[in-house]
Order: C-alpha cells, then structure tokens, then sequence
C-alpha cells in the first residue's frame, strides 16, 4: 500500500474550506514558502496564485468539484475537476510543500482520474501547464500525459494568477486517456 495515502480524507470543499485552499495553493507555488517542495514557481511568477474569489468560483460551479484532501484535521492537498463533456479537466492542484516528493500528488491524481471516469464517464483528462515548467511537464509525462503543442496565452496583466517575472509564459495542454 501506498504509505502516502494512508489516512487521507477525499471530500467536496465548501465554502468553509476557502481560507485553507487559498493558503495551501500559495503556500505549494508563491513565495519563499513553497522553495520547500519542488513545485514552485517562485522563479517566474511573483504575487498570488489564487485568491479567495477564485477559490470559490470553482467550488460553486456547476459540473466542478474541489477535492479535497485531509490528514488528521488538515487540509494537505486539493485539485479542480471540471466536467466538460467527454473529458475533465483537472486544475488548481497543490500538495503541501513539506509533504511534496513522497507520492501524495501521485494518489490525489489517481483519486482525481478515477473520479472523472467514473462519476461523469470522461474518456480524456485534460489540463494546462506554464510550457517553461520542463520539471512539471515530465511529472505528469511519467505519469501518462501527452504533451499536445496545443498552447494558450498566459494572462499577463491580469495580477489575480501572479506577476509574470518572464515574457515568455503559456500554458501546454497535455491530455491523458482514461481507460
């Protein structure tokens, strides 16, 4: 058994839950904070990542689920899945990072996969990530996704999903099947 799974809690974020996710998605990607785990990107964007507002669209929306991850009491991960049609999207995904690199991004994204499947039948898994994130990119690449090419502008100028600190950031769409 995977020991990084053991004692997790998987549920719906409400609208209590707000305060932690925003602390936990800076805390995994801004600021000096998330130098601890290896997923920051405190090199390339500056400012936040997520704001309270955000945080709660996505809770509120309709065909969108927060998971949410706990273990004792805490909340140490969460992810965005998105209905849309044959395939989920899966965003907003933070791991704490004093937990990061032991295989608990791992067992959230299987979570996350096998929940898209079998809740809404989707085929495809599909998500965006800054194209300059190589280390990123690989993660997901081991754990089946395809890097498309397909890109989309990053929303420079738009401070609610950070300060860019380069010129060139876009997002890569990478797809994985879900079978």
């Amino acid at each position: 058994m995977d020991t990084a799974a053991t004692g997790l809690t998987f549920r719906d974020a409400t609208d209590a839950d707000v305060d932690a996710l925003v602390a936990l998605i800076q805390s995994a990607y801004r600021g000096e904070s998330s130098r601890a785990g290896w997923t920051t990107e405190a090199d390339i964007l500056e400012g936040q990542r997520t704001d309270p507002e955000g945080v709660l669209e996505v809770i509120k929306a309709p065909d969108s689920r927060l998971l949410t991850v706990e273990r004792e009491g805490t909340v140490v991960a969460c992810c965005q899945l998105e209905h849309r049609g044959d395939h989920a999207y899966f965003g907003m995904f933070a791991v704490s990072p004093a937990l990061q690199g032991a295989g608990l991004g791992r067992a959230v994204l299987a979570r996350a996969e096998r929940t898209a499947r079998e809740t809404w039948g989707a085929k495809e898994m599909h998500m965006t990530v800054i194209s300059v994130r190589e280390d990123l990119i690989a993660w997901y690449e081991r754990r089946g996704y395809r890097r498309t090419g397909r890109t989309s502008p990053f929303p420079y100028g738009d401070e609610r999903f950070g300060i860019p600190q380069r010129a060139d950031l876009r997002f890569e769409l990478l797809v994985k099947e879900l079978v």
